[in-house]
């Protein structure tokens, strides 16, 4: 495994640098750029990143146009705001049937414009204009991009049924639809664009991952589905890497990444890999993206924590006890340890005496928190795939009745979105809730908020308009009033103390917000500030959380909690002492 050096490897015009959120996209992607550019490369630097912090590590205000960089002559950057391009877009698609239609079908149709989904459509409505522009080809000798299009979004650029009005002609009551309806007039530009990303003398595909099992999982899959859909040419970098150590933390961290190296999945052992080392310093400014690549920094944050004392799990425990919530969901993206907040909260609240169902999507949560002894804990594993498998052959037999092949072809690809995953389990959960009336019941992964909002629009949809559409079950309908009720239900926000978890937190956030679900608390998960280690550069790194800790502080007015890093899965009673 080299280091990577952007003018050591051998680099296409195209270069999507894609990845996990939090992985550290952004700025290797900025450290490329500005390095080719140095060498005396002409490169423009393009980002979709919702989550994008280009503005503070160029320290320069960006636009959606193109912006010289100060200090760096031949780099040139443009900060696409995808949230914003989508709200443009979802109003173009939905304008010509404003008064025409009734306020709960307009309703309905910009809910199914509001997900993810949509935000990646009009992400690469943006860039496919920098991907097929003659006179961006000649302009520049590098083309980055700060975040590639998953394979989903690919799938449905080439399917006839998603280029029609669909989302006014049928739904069934799954998540994601009509996203490319009204532009037509685009589609031989995306189909230009497909055609390049899948030409490997123009475009490299830049997987960027950590040495933790989480983001491995993602950078295997989004390999596999653009290796499918002929993006093959692929390189992986290997971002934080801890050389060498010196205390137990040290030890401890360089050990966990060494097994998950050597336990790499066969997909990414193919690939050609390079590492960036673990930097200690948040990459902002100049200085530090030409540093990234090649030196550390380790001098100590300057920003003091604004409480004498930061606030423990068992605080929240204790609110959560007080208050008598009876559903307990915990959120947040993958790999911020959700799972082990749900376990501690449920361990906690039995201690206290009550009676606790556990349900969880983690496969191996039966085996890391052991929890038969502690009786008042009962538990359900919910398999996401066994759920999406039954809610898609549900579907896809009632759509069968009434479609032609064409649309049946774009229902499938439809049911693959992560909207499509949520409801399926989100159906799981609700029965569970359903069923556990006399318990408290702690939940691990939440639908978002745009699910709620989809599957509460497909029943006022329902009531206006009878068209064929999945059903709702009574045990959801039953539920998303409950989530609405602050006095019976807290979400719980897990996140870490870095940059594009607590941004990516917030999004969550606002997006229960529009559903009308509250989230009182955070918990910021895997802290190194709490570890009190004496290796230079992880204590180093400890202080240039105390800034995140303390955004998260103001943001909630001091509801939230820390857990320290651990190298180990605390589970059975260590839980407790979180």
């Amino acid at each position: 495994m080299e280091l990577f050096h952007p003018l050591t490897v051998p680099l296409t015009k195209y270069l999507f640098f894609t990845g996990k959120g939090g992985v550290g996209k952004t700025s290797a992607a900025c450290a490329a750029a500005v390095t080719l550019a140095d060498s005396g490369k002409k490169v423009l630097l393009v980002s979709t990143d919702p989550a994008s912090n280009l503005q503070d590590v160029f320290e320069v205000n960006l636009t959606n146009g193109r912006v010289p960089i100060e200090g760096v002559p031949n780099l040139v950057v443009a900060n696409l705001d995808p949230v914003q391009a989508a709200a443009g877009y979802r109003e173009s698609v939905i304008a010509p049937y404003r008064g025409k239609l009734p306020d709960s079908v307009i309703a309905n149709m910009e809910e199914q414009l509001s997900g993810s989904c949509t935000v990646e459509i009009a992400a690469f409505n943006e860039f496919s204009n920098y991907i097929t522009d003659e006179s961006v080809q000649k302009e520049y000798d590098h083309i980055i991009f700060d975040t590639a299009p998953t394979g989903h979004t690919l799938r449905m650029l080439q399917l006839p049924s998603a280029w029609s009005n669909f989302i006014s002609e049928n739904t069934h009551g799954a998540s994601c639809l009509g996203q490319l309806s009204g532009l037509e007039s685009k589609k031989e530009i995306y189909k230009n664009a497909v055609s390049t990303l899948s030409d490997e003398k123009l475009t490299t595909l830049i997987l960027v991952t950590r040495s933790e099992e989480a983001p491995i999982k993602e950078a295997e899959r989004s390999s596999k589905e653009l290796s499918e859909l002929g993006i093959r040419n692929q390189i992986l970098i290997i971002n934080g890497v801890l050389a060498s150590y010196d205390d137990s933390i040290s030890e401890s961290l360089y050990r966990k990444q060494q097994r998950e190296l050597e336990a790499m999945p066969e997909q990414l052992r193919g690939l050609i890999t390079y590492f960036i080392p673990l930097r200690a310093y948040n990459i902002t400014g100049l200085s530090g993206v030409r540093d990234l690549l090649t030196k550390d920094h380790v001098a100590l944050g300057g920003e003091s924590l604004h409480t004498e004392s930061l606030p423990r799990l068992r605080d929240v425990i204790e609110d959560l006890y007080r208050t008598g919530k009876k559903v307990i969901f915990t959120m947040g993206k993958g790999g911020v340890g959700k799972t082990t907040v749900a376990a501690a909260i449920a361990l906690g609240l039995s201690a206290k005496g009550r009676k606790v169902h556990l349900a969880t999507t983690d496969p191996a949560a039966h085996l890391k928190f052991v929890l038969d002894e502690h009786s008042g804990i009962s538990m359900s594993h919910i398999d996401e795939k066994a759920e999406l498998q039954r809610y898609r052959e549900e579907v896809l037999a009632k759509a069968g009745e009434t479609m032609s092949k064409e649309d049946i072809a774009y229902i499938e690809e439809d049911l693959r979105s992560p909207c499509t995953q949520e409801i399926a389990v989100f159906r799981a959960f609700a029965e569970i809730v359903d069923k556990a009336e006399e318990s408290t019941v702690v939940i691990d992964t939440a639908p978002t908020g745009h699910t709620l909002l989809l599957l509460d629009a497909t029943q006022s949809y329902h009531r206006e308009v009878k068209r064929t559409q999945g059903d709702v079950p009574e045990s959801v309908k039953k539920l998303l009033p409950r989530l609405r009720n602050a006095d019976e239900t807290a979400v719980i926000l897990v996140t870490l103390a870095e940059t594009t978890p607590v941004y990516e937190a917030m999004r969550l956030e606002e997006d229960l917000k529009r559903a009308g679900i509250s989230a009182k608390w955070w918990v910021i998960n895997a802290s190194m500030l709490q570890t009190d280690t004496t290796n230079q550069l992880l204590a180093a790194k400890a202080s240039n959380e105390i800034p995140w800790i303390n955004k998260v502080d103001s943001h909630t007015k001091g509801d939230f909690a820390v857990i320290a890093w651990s190298a180990d899965d605390i589970k059975g009673g260590k839980l407790l002492e979180l």
